[in-house]
């Protein structure tokens, strides 16, 4: 909506207003004329009797007839001028809210995601109108902010398997590095890399929008997380962290995909270990309740503070943005997590008290009847 619609509106507001106050005079002036006069006859006939004669009569009601008209004619275009007026202030007071908000629009269509609409202060309809208009400018511009940095990430990504790739068949061509196995093997991992990234990417998106292919069965998670905690073992064992399992005696039973459900603690496996220290504790919980089932994955490490907290699923977001994608990960494991979860019917959220204090990632799923 533009300015000048709004105007238009403008105009229609007055004109509607306008119309209902000509309307009100009009009918007011009718039934004056209509009923003025009778009522003036009874009451003077009344009073005087054989005393009124013709003459009299018509006199009165000419001079009657004289007063309606001076004073409806007065009355009426005194209303009509102090209605128009007030109709009018009124209008402009309820459009300039609209005017206010397609200016703010246009300027976030033209990529000013900073724009907002200031409090209107006409009531609760317009109050919640202006905090829905700012909350979705908000939210474009959260997207906008999200997607430059997806591709800024994502170019990055890129950037280094490339390049090293691009150094690599260099080095071949001109015969200052050996076609080695070594060379072929560092060569391959790059692939592995991109092929990597962009599978994951693939699969982020289309949990994301619920394309998955889910082949959901009756199990325990219980179960799932006991393969899943045996497949890990090895590198927690390596660094030296304490992995450990709080089996529930109640069985907690959900319909799902097991692959993919591996696929979510094998995540929140490998997240936790890269943030744990050596001698420090990762801890697999299980809990079953009357229409969900609940698995934490819980650890001593790092921990999350605040301000990243609500970005942790973001996808290639890192805590620390100084971390490689060796030491670091892609970022974007935990958002395949979650998209998974989601699609299953459940959530995946993540608690922490803050840097030092370890962090809690919990996986709900709908309990199987």
């Amino acid at each position: 909506m533009s300015g000048r619609d709004a105007g238009r509106l403008a105009w229609r507001l007055f004109t509607s207003q306008a119309l209902i106050v000509a309307a009100g005079a009009l009918t007011l002036v009718v039934v004056a004329l209509a009923v003025a006069p009778g009522l003036f006859q009874a009451h003077t006939r009344s009073m005087m009797g054989p005393m009124m004669s013709a003459s009299m009569a018509r006199d009165l009601n000419q001079a009657l007839a004289r007063t309606l008209l001076v004073s409806l004619g007065v009355a009426v275009i005194a209303g009509l001028v102090t209605s128009l007026a007030v109709s009018w202030l009124i209008t402009r007071r309820l459009a300039q809210p609209i005017t206010e908000m397609a200016v703010v629009a246009t300027r976030i269509a033209g990529g000013d995601y900073d724009a907002r609409v200031s409090p209107s202060g006409l009531g609760i309809e317009f109050a919640t109108l202006d905090n829905a208009f700012n909350r979705m400018a908000a939210t474009l511009q959260d997207t906008e902010r999200r997607r430059r940095e997806l591709l800024s990430d994502l170019a990055h990504e890129l950037r280094t398997p490339i390049a090293t790739l691009d150094s690599f068949l260099e080095g071949i061509e001109d015969d200052v590095i050996p076609a080695s196995p070594q060379t072929w093997r560092t060569m391959r991992e790059q692939t592995t890399r991109l092929r990597r990234l962009v599978d994951d990417i693939d699969h982020v998106s289309r949990a994301a929008e619920q394309r998955l292919d889910l082949r959901r069965v009756p199990l325990d998670v219980r179960d799932v997380a006991d393969e899943a905690i045996r497949a890990a073992y090895a590198g927690f064992f390596e660094k030296k962290v304490r992995l450990a399992h709080h089996r529930n005696e109640t069985p907690a039973r959900v319909l799902a995909d097991p692959d993919r459900l591996r696929e979510i603690l094998d995540n929140l496996l490998t997240n936790a270990l890269r943030h744990t220290p050596a001698s420090g504790t990762v801890t697999v919980s299980t809990m079953t309740h009357p229409d969900r089932v609940d698995v934490g994955v819980s650890d001593t490490g790092e921990g999350i503070s605040s301000e990243h907290l609500r970005h942790v699923f973001d996808r290639f977001y890192r805590v620390d943005p100084a971390r490689s994608r060796s030491t670091g990960g892609s970022g974007i494991g935990l958002t395949i997590a979650r998209a998974l979860a989601r699609a299953h019917g459940g959530d995946l959220r993540v608690a922490s008290d803050g840097l030092g204090t370890g962090a809690t990632f919990t996986l709900t799923l709908p309990a199987a009847r």
